[in-house]
């Protein structure tokens, strides 16, 4: 099955990509999830667009990945969740909170899915988070988590 890749996959390519794929792979995973559409003529028009908007918005290269990890690790990022008493939140904090804050605490836009979680994160206090900026770059982003 030939795909259009609509956002980076791990292991497969990058957005505005034009793949091969197993057709369950596709069908069952990639196209529902809107990770891709499926090729076609007309489909083919919109790789340009697909395209430009993540070269607007992707790390070039590793230099820019290193400099992008000194503005983020130089934030002080505060995210403010509901918890108890005891200090145990009402959930966990997720990925896409995370890259919110980031972006509140004045940080540059990053993706949900480039935010590394290594454990959940249920309680109030400092944790450290990981957003992989390049292959080789990662940042450490110190998160303080306060009770509303």
């Amino acid at each position: 099955m030939k795909l259009i890749l609509t956002a980076a996959v791990d292991n497969l390519g990058l957005a505005g990509d034009v793949v091969e794929v197993k057709d369950g792979y596709g069908r069952n995973y990639l196209v529902p999830r809107g990770f891709a559409i499926r090729w076609t003529r007309g489909g083919e028009k919109q790789i340009e667009g697909i395209k430009r908007s993540r070269d607007a918005r992707e790390i070039r290269g590793l230099d820019h990945a290193q400099e992008v990890r000194g503005q983020i690790e130089g934030l002080e990022v505060t995210l403010t969740e509901r918890a108890g008493e005891n200090g145990q939140l009402f959930g966990s904090v997720t990925a896409a909170e995370v890259a919110a804050a980031i972006k509140k605490a004045g940080g540059p836009s990053v993706d949900r899915r480039s935010v590394r979680i290594e454990k959940p994160i249920k309680s109030v206090g400092t944790h450290t988070v990981g957003v992989k900026l390049h292959d080789a770059v990662t940042a450490h982003v110190k998160l303080a988590v306060t009770a509303s």
